[in-house]
């Protein structure tokens, strides 16, 4: 049952979040945000906030100290639409989350290209020695002589004779 309250207040705080910061906020600092998750503890009285921004570096620092600077609105915000007799502080965190889905592409993308040169000199190998040393010749001798007879014996209960001339 906590469980199910922890991810309706964390659903609440981050849709509540997100309409206020889409209203904007009166820092010039803050670039464009986007509330990728919140997660609360079992009390409900801490959140922590994951966002992204796009830009760079230099946006990204200039956001985290909008938000940081804007903790003390932002949970009052919150305070006055969630439905508890206590307001979670609020903690804002950089979501690493694109950042590691480019390395993990940059990855696939070296692993395929990798692959590639390998099948190009699979696919102009040839063995070093015979084509095959594993294939031996077959005998055909024994083939002939066993065919539906058991432990030497013809269908009819002759004792088999191979290569024999039959009357």
């Amino acid at each position: 049952m906590a469980g199910e309250r922890q991810a309706r207040v964390a659903d609440r705080i981050r849709v509540v979040l997100a309409e206020r910061l889409e209203k904007g906020l009166r820092d010039p600092r803050l670039g464009f945000v986007t509330i990728t998750d919140v997660r609360v503890t079992g009390d409900l009285q801490h959140a922590s906030v994951f966002y992204t921004v796009m830009g760079d570096e230099a946006h990204r620092a200039d956001t985290a100290a909008a938000l940081k600077s804007a903790t003390g609105m932002l949970r009052s915000e919150v305070g006055k639409n969630l439905n508890t007799r206590l307001t979670p502080s609020l903690e804002f965190i950089l979501d690493g989350i694109p950042e590691n889905a480019d390395h993990i592409s940059a990855l696939l993308r070296e692993a395929r290209e990798r692959d590639e040169s390998v099948a190009g000199l699979a696919a102009s190998a040839a063995y070093a020695g015979d084509a095959d040393p594993y294939v031996k010749q077959r005998e055909d001798d024994d083939e002939d002589d066993d065919e539906g007879d058991l432990d030497g014996e013809d269908l009819d209960g002759d004792a088999a004779v191979p290569d024999a001339p039959r009357a």
